[in-house]
């Protein structure tokens, strides 16, 4: 001891802690989160039976930007099962991409979302499409998911149609959820050209109703807002934007 020299102990400890920190760290880093996409069931909408479904990109892009993130996406439906999908672009290489992938085939085995509890994951999201016009809205299973993962200090996101799963929530004071509450949705604007005589209310006129702060930008051009932990988009192109959103808002929790 009183030589100065490491015994053969010593050294053996000082060349393993290095290793035993850099383990540790990297347990840390590799932490999964989780997402849970809620999707539509319904195929036919409005007085014309239109087609519809959830809107391909509104999954396909979000999804593309979490996959490669590393965060697990799951999948659930109000009837579990098979979910119907509007809008697939094959040029679309996110899009041609997710409908080949095995993720796809586990969302049209959606788990039924009266069996998930939203608390085990980080985030919910809910895609639009004109389907949660017809069973996403005014939803109680869908409603409770939301307070669920609200109360519990989750991120709530929605993007185009999808917002319309917000109407109607409150947190248990009666007070509408979104009153007060900066959002944006598919535009009033955007409606009047593409499913005016098919959806059964204006989505902007209901949300502002409600008191919801509702902003747009113009028609079909990306906008998100983020208003703490809840995370909205105006349409199809802004779901690939949405999806940077809330990777940010999961990487700073």
């Amino acid at each position: 001891m009183g030589s100065g020299r490491a015994t053969l102990s010593e050294l053996i400890f000082l060349r393993a802690a290095p290793a035993q920190s850099h383990m540790a760290s990297r347990k840390e880093e590799i932490v999964t989160q989780h997402v849970l996409f809620i999707v539509t069931n319904a195929a036919v909408i409005g007085p014309h039976s239109r087609k519809t479904g959830f809107f391909f990109a509104e999954v396909a892009h979000p999804f593309d930007v979490l996959d490669k993130a590393g965060v697990a996406v799951e999948f659930a439906s109000p009837a579990g099962g098979w979910t119907p999908y509007d809008a697939y672009d094959e040029k679309d290489p996110a899009q041609k991409e997710f409908l080949a992938s095995k993720a796809f085939r586990r969302l049209n085995h959606s788990r039924r979302l009266s069996e998930v509890d939203a608390a085990d994951y980080d985030a919910i999201l809910v895609p639009g499409g004109l389907g949660p016009m017809v069973d996403i809205q005014r939803n109680a299973t869908v409603q409770t998911a939301i307070v669920r993962a609200w109360t519990t200090g989750k991120l709530v996101a929605a993007v185009c149609h999808g917002p319309c799963a917000l109407l109607g929530v409150n947190l248990g004071d009666g007070t509408p959820f979104v009153r007060g509450r900066k959002l944006t949705s598919f535009s009033k604007k955007e409606e009047y050209d593409y499913a005016r005589d098919d959806v059964p209310y204006e989505l902007e006129d209901a949300l502002r109703a409600e008191g919801a702060e509702y902003s747009s930008a113009a028609n079909w051009q990306p906008h998100v807002v983020v208003d703490g932990r809840l995370i909205t988009g105006q349409n199809p192109a802004s779901a690939g934007p949405l999806g940077k959103e809330l990777l940010s808002a999961l990487r700073d929790r």
